[in-house]
């Protein structure tokens, strides 16, 4: 069969199977809707964990990254393994036995405040939206290469089919999905990974196989590499604090991600599932386990993949060109670039453009590729490598590294279209996590804490259904008109939610004394200086003004700035009264010792 017919088969299949999980794990009330009733075991909350954390940007660009970057792609690997430790071990346990539905329940009654609930809902959906920009990209992108459709259309049933699991089974519907999710996701990412480091140097185990010798020349692997971006006068692919990533930029990169990870909305939820405090610590061992197995293969997919490419295609005619390069271009997501010669080249280090803000915008960039994509396949438009090489974007998107990496191998078929499966997966499990974040946070924290107390059970699930919906739709409009590459944009929402969410949830559980002006000053301080950061360097032209910190980093700053708010402020306010002081020692007792606050439980609000 052909690829595009191995890709229904496995598409077909699979998202047959999340359907059918979501019809049987519907549910009718609020509590199934928004924490799977509580009632989720350890392991396999761990499996949706992992689900739910790996997403299109873990699966689909994270490897790219490592692939263009080289060594200071490790900053995401450190920065996103070291950030769900940080959760798991200092956040989840204390949240879990709080007891509530979500983020701005906590925070809304730890601060007893309405505004501070208010203003944690608009972080929540701010930080969310930002997220699943990135998962809708991806899901386009896999329709628009092996489905071979516009990337509008890929986008369109993505977010149908997250549409109808989501509003079906709520949190315990999406748990179970994820369950399978994770299965396919993970195979489908480690086939390509063994086969391939089998095919190059013989061994079965990638992280073994990229230390290891060529099979045909006997030159180590990362030699090779490094002695081909010496040829194309690249720095070496192993050289460290390239270019703008320098280590404060790293450095900064590796604790947003890492403080953003702690802070995630959707992550944290995950640990309200379960059924308890030990059930919470057992399920973030489990989830680091899976997301082991994809984050210790990713530098070898990185590794395998920037040597294909570069070994492939630099210095090759148009007619010596391989089959891949001709389908992927198809896409407009790999361009041929020709020096005047007959034969492509690499003119530039692609890996130090991630900061470059460019001559043209990003929403500009899209519309041209889209054009240029159409004039490939005879449907108009017009030919744009020309343009967009004088904006400095020669070579390959780094969103098709792994989609492309099993084609430029020379791998079976049907593993290329597996592959595009467990993209989808990856992508389809964070973004449905991300609408019910979205939705818990408008539904639950803003209309029945807050406008309607007495909306009945029913009412309640009808609004966030709603929400779900409405949600889905501006998720697609992102998806169809991204603000950036799948890992930049991912990276801002964890800066947003580093800068925003982590120092009010630390204070809240560590500190008795910070109070509710002190907190909610913080909160807007610390995500409008990120927000404001991020919007003027990637939009408005604006240069590196904080220590040269790039956009992707600017939430440490933004971290930092809100700490300072908050316990700048706290001498000069109130702590919490008694009972909310009791709450925060109850939940810092072991389980069982102590009372923690119900779900039910109503706090006096300001």
């Amino acid at each position: 069969m052909s690829i595009k017919a191995w890709t229904f088969l496995f598409v077909g299949v699979t998202f047959t199977l999340y359907l059918v999980i979501a019809w049987l794990a519907r549910v009718r009330d609020t509590k199934g809707f928004y924490v799977a009733g509580q009632g989720i075991p350890a392991a396999a909350n761990g499996m949706a964990t992992a689900a739910d954390w790996m997403s299109a940007a873990s699966f689909i660009s994270m490897a790219g990254l490592i692939s263009t970057l080289g060594y200071a792609g490790g900053m995401y690997l450190m920065g996103w393994t070291g950030g769900y430790v940080l959760l798991a071990l200092l956040l989840a346990p204390y949240l879990r036995k709080f007891g509530h539905f979500t983020v701005p329940d906590f925070i809304g009654d730890r601060y007893r405040s309405d505004t501070a609930r208010l203003v944690a809902v608009i972080c929540a959906v701010f930080v969310s939206f930002t997220y699943v920009a990135g998962q809708m990209r991806g899901v386009g992108i896999v329709f628009s290469r092996f489905l071979e459709v516009d990337v509008a259309v890929g986008v369109y049933v993505g977010v149908g089919i997250v549409f109808v699991y989501a509003t079906l089974g709520g949190m315990k519907g999406i748990t179970w999905t994820q369950v399978a999710q994770y299965w396919v996701l993970i195979t489908a990412f480690l086939t390509p990974a063994i086969a391939i480091s089998l095919d190059l140097t013989g061994s079965a185990i990638p992280q073994v196989g990229l230390g290891s010798a060529l099979s045909e020349e006997g030159t180590l692997l990362l030699e090779k590499l490094n002695q081909i971006h010496a040829d194309l006068g690249f720095s070496s692919y192993t050289e460290p604090f390239i270019g703008s990533w320098d280590k404060l930029n790293v450095f900064c990169v590796t604790l947003a991600l890492m403080a953003g990870t702690a802070g995630l909305p959707h992550v944290i939820v995950r640990f309200y599932t379960v059924k308890s405090v030990s059930a919470a610590r057992w399920s973030a061992f489990w989830a680091l386990l899976f997301i082991s197995l994809l984050y210790l293969t990713a530098p070898a997919i990185g590794g395998f993949a920037r040597y294909a490419m570069l070994d492939g295609l630099h210095g090759k005619t148009a007619s010596e060109l391989p089959a891949w390069f001709e389908t992927w271009e198809q896409t407009g997501l790999i361009l041929w670039m020709d020096d005047g010669d007959g034969t492509l080249a690499y003119t530039g280090d692609e890996r130090n453009e991630i900061f470059r803000s460019g001559a043209m915008s990003t929403a500009a960039i899209g519309e041209l590729k889209q054009r240029h994509a159409q004039w490939l396949r005879g449907n108009g438009g017009e030919d744009g490598r020309v343009v967009l090489r004088q904006a400095g974007l020669s070579g390959p998107d780094r969103d098709i590294i792994v989609l492309a990496t099993p084609e430029m191998a020379g791998l079976a078929r049907w593993i290329i279209a597996f592959v595009a499966a467990g993209g989808l997966a990856a992508a389809l499990s964070t973004a449905s996590g991300l609408l019910l974040v979205i939705s818990s946070s408008v539904a639950h924290d803003l209309y029945f804490r807050m406008i309607n107390p007495k909306a009945s059970e029913e009412r309640r699930l009808l609004v966030g259904r709603g929400v779900i919906g409405v949600a889905v739709i501006i998720a697609g409009i992102l998806g169809i008109y991204p603000p950036g590459f799948v890992s930049q944009v991912v990276a801002f929402a964890f800066g947003l939610a580093a800068s925003s969410f982590f120092p009010v949830i630390v204070l809240g559980i560590f500190s008795v004394r910070v109070g509710t002006v002190p907190a909610v000053a913080g909160m807007i301080a610390g995500i409008s200086f990120t927000a404001f950061y991020i919007l003027g360097s990637v939009y408005g032209g604006m240069s590196s003004w904080a220590f040269g910190i790039g956009p992707q980093g600017i939430g440490t700053v933004g971290m930092l700035v809100n700490f300072a708010v908050t316990l700048g402020l706290t001498p000069f306010f109130p702590a919490p009264d008694q009972t909310v002081q009791e709450l925060i020692q109850s939940i810092r007792e072991p389980e069982g010792v102590g009372p923690a606050l119900n779900i039910d439980d109503s706090v006096e609000a300001d």
